[in-house]
């Protein structure tokens, strides 16, 4: 088993201004695999309704896109998240790192060896 630590965005896609969404879901994804790409990061994505407080109090319901590095710096994480934060035009992205300990299972199916 290897320690490594994880770190997980979560990316808010309601426009700081408008508190609406103004790009269709997939263009949000587009985005954020090439902003992961240019930094030579593996990522796991998933979407999430998600909600929360603007800090002028407007709750906002929202999809939320949540981006899961594995063994990133935190440099590196930090950089990902400020990219994101222009591109997608969010207020904030909130940013939350666990130690954990990984491994990969490799075993397959083998038909007519």
């Amino acid at each position: 088993m290897e320690k490594i630590r994880q770190a997980v965005l979560y990316i808010g896609l309601n426009d700081a201004d408008t508190h609406e969404q103004k790009f269709g879901t997939e263009k949000y994804y587009r985005i954020l695999r090439h902003v992961c790409r240019q930094y030579h990061v593996a990522v796991s994505v998933s979407l999430n309704e998600g909600s929360y407080f603007h800090e002028d109090g407007t709750y906002v319901e929202e999809k939320t896109l949540v981006l899961t590095m594995m063994g990133v710096t935190d440099e590196t994480v930090r950089e990902i998240a400020r990219d994101l934060c222009t591109f997608f035009n969010q207020e904030s992205i909130l940013v939350s790192y666990t130690d954990c300990e990984t491994h990969y299972i490799k075993d397959r199916i083998r038909i007519n060896e």
